[in-house]
């Protein structure tokens, strides 16, 4: 039976039903695919309708799509996106603004907002997203769900349409802890059994960055964490390098995204919505200067970042700085509100390193997560601690 889609988390041409085994790890349960991700059959329009009109249906689909429906899953629509997944909102000038069923009248967040819709909304089971800069985290923590950026390489991005080859990843969103075990065991590459953490370290400049509030409400959470893992030691990630790192990410993002869009962009020129619109003009005209000091600043984030984790040690972290603004929030102020989640969101992506947004409180009646960040191909670990943490509630 086709979903009734009452929150807007679906696309037109991607309500689609399909299921290859009936047995299997995943068995009766439902999945839906962001729209970046190719379906066999079906088209991508990767949330803007010039890239649909100009791009023929796809023959194979994604890996990670075959994968789910070998074990069982059935999949039932492919979920909105920001254009070209380059956006935090979830507000898509062509298709509208999928419901975020946790905070009605805020914004869903993306840009994997259909997939977390649907999530949290009990449409699905589980979906599928992509997160380049945090559009599997911060959708999370505002839908009041677990969402799992993965380890970059992990998990094969063929038939995925691309924003930022080196920083872009699958993930997927949850209401439970259990199923995201599931979904990973899955569709990790190699899985392991997961080790327990031997050590807690808490991101004291992160937390910092949030208001009395929303630090109070996070609190408990971390208290929880160190009863099962150990007395956390507070330590600075960043430091005074906030906007240092935060604009790397950005010229490194911009680059790759016109490097790899930038002739489709030039020859089509699609219609973008406001803030997509901005970033692709500012990516195209990049200095090279300012590109070539992005690099080795990088490198120096992967090396403190693999250094900070190594051990099987766990970084506590908020996922975003609050609650999920308002819908029709104006640009400038959800353009502030950006900058300072890709500060939070930045040091996994630049990284490369996994991290599981939890959701763990609320905050004036709205959802607010907190993240768990491990070492490179320590997802599983990421995930057994998740299970932990939310029968050490019960």
């Amino acid at each position: 039976m086709p979903i009734d889609d009452t929150l807007g988390a679906f696309v037109n041409h991607g309500r689609v039903e399909r299921q290859t085994a009936t047995e299997g790890p995943l068995a009766g349960l439902t999945f839906a695919l962001k729209d970046v991700f190719d379906l066999a059959g079906v088209p991508t329009a990767a949330g803007n309708p010039a890239w649909l009109a100009t791009h023929p249906t796809p023959t194979t689909s994604t890996p990670a799509a075959d994968r789910l429906l070998a074990a069982g899953a059935q999949l039932v629509g492919k979920t909105h996106t920001d254009e070209l997944a380059w956006s935090l909102n979830g507000e898509n000038a062509h298709y509208g603004t999928p419901v975020n069923p946790a905070a009605p009248g805020r914004i869903p967040g993306g840009s994997s907002s259909g997939s977390a819709a649907a999530t949290s909304g009990g449409l699905v089971d589980f979906a599928i997203g992509s997160d380049t800069g945090g559009s599997v985290r911060l959708p999370a923590s505002y839908c009041g769900i677990y969402g799992i950026r993965t380890t970059h390489g992990r998990i094969p991005l063929d038939g995925a349409v691309p924003l930022a080859p080196s920083y872009d990843v699958l993930g997927w969103f949850a209401r439970t802890p259990e199923l995201m075990v599931q979904v990973g065991n899955v569709l990790l590459d190699h899985v392991r059994a997961p080790r327990p953490p031997k050590k807690l370290l808490i991101a004291r400049d992160l937390f910092a960055l949030l208001d009395e509030k929303a630090r109070a409400a996070l609190q408990p959470a971390v208290d929880r964490l160190a009863s099962l893992v150990g007395p956390g030691e507070e330590v600075d990630v960043i430091g005074g390098e906030r906007e240092a790192w935060r604009n790397a990410f950005r010229v490194l993002q911009s680059e790759e995204a016109w490097a790899v869009q930038g002739e489709w962009i030039s020859t089509v020129k699609p219609d973008f919505g406001p803030g997509v619109k901005q970033r692709f003009a500012a990516a195209a005209v990049m200095d090279p200067a300012e590109i070539a000091a992005a690099k080795p600043l990088r490198q120096a984030v992967i090396d403190k970042m693999n250094a900070m984790l190594a051990g099987d040690t766990i970084l506590v972290l908020p996922t975003v700085p609050g609650i999920a603004p308002l819908r029709a929030t104006p640009d400038a102020v959800l353009d502030v509100f950006r900058a300072r989640a890709i500060e939070m969101l930045c040091v996994a992506g630049h990284a490369g390193v996994p991290q599981l947004s939890m959701p763990v409180a609320q905050l004036d009646e709205c959802p607010i997560g907190l993240s768990i960040m491990a070492a490179r191909d320590c997802d599983e670990d990421l995930l057994a601690l998740a299970v932990a943490f939310d029968r050490a509630a019960k």
